[in-house]
């Protein structure tokens, strides 16, 4: 009972109400949601802090910015459902209206700072994907992977603009991206928001030490993100802690090549990977390296690997 009487005193107060309305259409931050509003930062940093200790809502940090989402579904769902058929009986209300159009303002702003930076850094980006295979051949070689299937709890590692989380987040029953990166998690937003997928979880993490427990997910991807790590072998033991029995890791990378300027210019650590590399990592962390594809490019040639997780039996693993 008292669980209870927390919970619908939080939601006694009308600006509160609105920030759930707000929050089940997508992640904000304080300032965002302040811009909504029409309120000072302080006041509703105020009421995010009464709907978190209720566990209607959730903050994490990105950088110097904080991130609202809701909270969990099974505490969450059942709040929705009763203000749905509230406001179905009493009509909607003329803040939710105002709301819903400054909210398309925070949309429009996300969407113009997203193409800024790629303007910005165009000329870099296509100096690198110009020694390689197009995305495009790519993403498809990963789409006849996937086969469409259910993809379960996907996770994308080093997400960078979600790119793979646009393309596979409609097939799996839940996405999170993470990357170390708040500025990369900005333009992720503002490009997923695009997509219509702006319920795709993203997070601030490092991909050596996950913010997630074990066996939470079913499909983790890794594309372009290992050849930057300075311990790769690290990163796949952590990827195999996250996965779930039968669970799959994707790596996409490149094959070992000899573009030195790419450590300069391009903050790359590793020059690419061996194929027995790769499933000796994976199968000290109890993968079978299954799929191995190799897309070549003009100088680079583009690998996948997946390896998939055995049953949990006492697997050692490795981070050398």
């Amino acid at each position: 009972m008292s669980d209870a009487l927390h919970v619908f005193r939080a939601l006694a107060d009308p600006t509160r109400l609105r920030v759930m309305n707000l929050l089940r259409e997508m992640e904000l931050s304080v300032g965002e949601l302040a811009q909504v509003l029409g309120q000072s930062q302080p006041r509703v940093s105020r009421h995010v802090k009464i709907l978190a200790d209720a566990g209607l809502a959730e903050r994490h940090k990105e950088g110097s910015w904080v991130f609202l989402g809701l909270g969990p579904d099974q505490r969450v769902e059942p709040i929705l459902k009763a203000i749905d058929a509230l406001e179905a009986e009493s009509g909607t209300d003329h803040w939710l209206i105002a709301d819903a159009a400054r909210l398309a303002a925070v949309r429009a702003d996300r969407s113009a700072a997203a193409e800024r930076w790629f303007a910005e850094h165009a000329e870099q980006w296509d100096a690198l994907r110009s020694l390689h295979i197009a995305d495009a051949e790519v993403e498809a070689a990963l789409q006849n992977l996937f086969a469409n299937n259910n993809l379960g709890r996907l996770v994308d590692l080093g997400t960078g603009t979600g790119r793979m989380l646009a393309l596979f987040g409609e097939q799996a029953t839940s996405a999170i991206g993470i990357d170390r990166s708040p500025e990369m998690l900005r333009l992720a937003r503002a490009k997923l928001a695009e997509s219509g997928l702006e319920r795709i979880e993203l997070r601030q993490g490092d991909i050596g030490s996950l913010p997630m427990g074990d066996a939470q997910a079913d499909t983790i991807i890794l594309h372009q993100v290992l050849h930057y790590a300075q311990h790769p072998a690290a990163v796949i033991a952590e990827a195999a802690r996250v996965l779930d029995d039968h669970g799959r890791l994707i790596l996409i990378d490149f094959a070992p090549h000899h573009r030195e300027e790419l450590r300069v210019e391009h903050a790359h650590v590793r020059l690419g990977f061996a194929d027995d590399q790769i499933s000796g990592w994976m199968a000290a962390n109890g993968l079978d390296c299954d799929v191995i594809a190799a897309l070549e490019g003009r100088e680079l040639t583009v690998k996948i690997w997946q390896g998939t997780k055995r049953p949990a039996q006492n697997v050692t693993r490795i981070s050398a």
